[in-house]
């Protein structure tokens, strides 16, 4: 009888663990954002003059909100520049005068795209490229440039 009650426990137990498991799914697929890379936005495109840390699925944000994703990048074989193209969610007008960046969540953290955006009335179409660009900053530079008192260009 004893046998049979460990038995009971296991299989509630492993129902549990199970249970558990299906539940983190459902919240990863449900706050990564899958939506936006089912075609529910619209691409844009951005060239830097460094893209380091970017990759395929980095973050687009605006005020700190994520709004889309990176979907392409590639090098510029003429302007030796990282041609990047993302999604932006449908019903979002960014102005044509907005600027894009790539920035850092703090030291340690990760690296995500921020659109800033600019007060035009006109907006961007679907394909246009964003020309206001700033490269991702490397943490190791600057500490190169504060040891060795060079100021940089």
């Amino acid at each position: 009888m004893a046998e049979r009650d460990d038995t009971i426990a296991e299989i509630l137990v492993g129902a549990a663990v199970l249970a558990v498991a299906v539940g983190f799914f459902v919240y990863a697929s449900s706050t990564s954002g899958s939506s936006l890379r089912g075609g529910g936005g619209y691409e844009l495109t951005a060239s830097f003059r460094s893209a380091e840390g970017v990759s395929l699925g980095t973050e687009v944000r605006m005020a700190g909100v994520r709004i889309g994703s990176v979907t392409g990048m590639s090098l510029n074989p003429e302007t030796f520049r990282a041609d990047t193209t993302f999604t932006v969610a449908d019903g979002l007008e960014i102005p044509d005068d907005s600027a894009i960046a790539i920035s850092s969540e703090g030291l340690l953290g990760g690296t995500f795209v921020e659109i800033i955006p600019g007060g035009s009335p006109f907006v961007l179409e679907p394909g246009a490229e964003i020309y206001d660009t700033q490269s991702s900053v490397s943490l190791i530079t600057l500490l190169m440039r504060f040891v060795t008192g060079d100021e940089g260009s």
